[in-house]
């Protein structure tokens, strides 16, 4: 090491006794500083593409209608039972069976899942008896669940 940048070192220390950097010093940090910066943009950008692909592949065309009917079979769940309709866990099993069939991945589910908890909470906050607007919902539920299951019946048919 130079004894010229030697002394300049030992005068720059500071209060703590720590040696501050020098120039060649600060463009090595700013170099790496540079690096670290341009691996993590390509590190996100990587992850967002990877991320997005993963979504994209676990997303079908209906899912908007799947959720949909999810919802409704968590709320009809709830009004059948609060309406003593005597069918146990009817509505329940068909989610199960939704999701048996459409729930390929953990998330797949977890958004099924969702949005028949959703559509059970929802209407137990709403109703506590079976009233004439509970069983009016019932009826405007099933019609619209068996509307969604026919149209994505003719629309995906497979």
């Amino acid at each position: 090491m130079n004894p010229e940048y030697k002394r300049w070192r030992i005068r720059r220390q500071d209060v703590l006794g720590e040696t501050t950097l020098n120039a060649q010093d600060g463009n090595v940090r700013r170099h790496r500083h540079k690096v670290c910066q341009r691996l993590l943009v390509l590190t996100l950008a990587l992850g967002t593409a990877c991320g997005s692909a993963s979504a994209a592949s676990d997303s079908k065309p209906y899912d908007d209608r799947l959720l949909r009917l999810s919802e409704i079979l968590g709320a009809i769940h709830y009004l059948r039972e609060l309406c003593s309709a005597n069918e146990g866990q009817y509505w329940r099993e068909r989610m199960r069976e939704l999701m048996d069939a459409e729930g390929s991945t953990a998330l797949r589910r977890a958004k099924l899942t969702r949005a028949f908890n959703q559509g059970y909470r929802s209407y137990s906050r709403t109703y506590n008896t079976c009233s004439p607007s509970a069983q009016t919902a019932i009826t405007r539920f099933l019609s619209e669940g068996s509307d969604l299951s026919d149209s994505m019946l003719k629309a995906f048919p497979n």
